[in-house]
């Protein structure tokens, strides 16, 4: 590969990753239209691995909706990481690991769930950035207080 395209390739990597960082403090802040200018719409959704109905195309105002289920809780916080890229030209993809903690307070009583797994985003370039077009999530243990999903409406 030529010096022009590593350069290209830890440019994207870069681009790429951001992407997925921006999702992550979009739902934490609850940042919606930063959430909204991440998806190409529509896109595929695979969160079969949380709840059997989330696997299908979806219109971003759709997701937007499900996502927005979120704001139930007192806070969350998605720690992304060990992200693994794939760039092909004009479409990538990321896998990346997360931790995701659910922070309620119900009746006086502090709750908190935990997910952890990775999700794996496909990501097209488009004129004003990359945006994805596909994600899925494969949830691989979950801890905690987890009768909070349902309490905020996610189960």
């Amino acid at each position: 590969m030529s010096d022009a395209g590593a350069l290209q390739e830890l440019i994207d990597k870069a681009a790429v990753s951001d992407v997925v960082y921006s999702y992550a403090t979009a739902v934490d802040t609850r940042d919606w239209n930063l959430f909204r200018s991440l998806f190409i719409d529509p896109l595929l959704l695979d969160f079969s691995t949380f709840h059997p109905s989330l696997k299908r195309e979806i219109s971003v105002y759709e997701l937007l909706d499900i996502t927005r289920k979120l704001s139930a809780f007192d806070s969350t916080q998605h720690l992304m990481g060990n992200h693994r890229h794939t760039i092909d030209g004009d479409r990538a993809t990321c896998i990346s690991y997360l931790h995701a903690g659910h922070f309620m307070t119900r009746d006086g009583k502090q709750y908190a769930a935990f997910l952890c797994g990775y999700y794996t985003y496909e990501l097209q370039r488009r004129p004003d950035g990359w945006k994805i077009d596909s994600y899925g999530l494969n949830v691989t243990a979950e801890y905690g207080d987890l009768q909070v999903m349902e309490w905020a409406g996610l189960r």
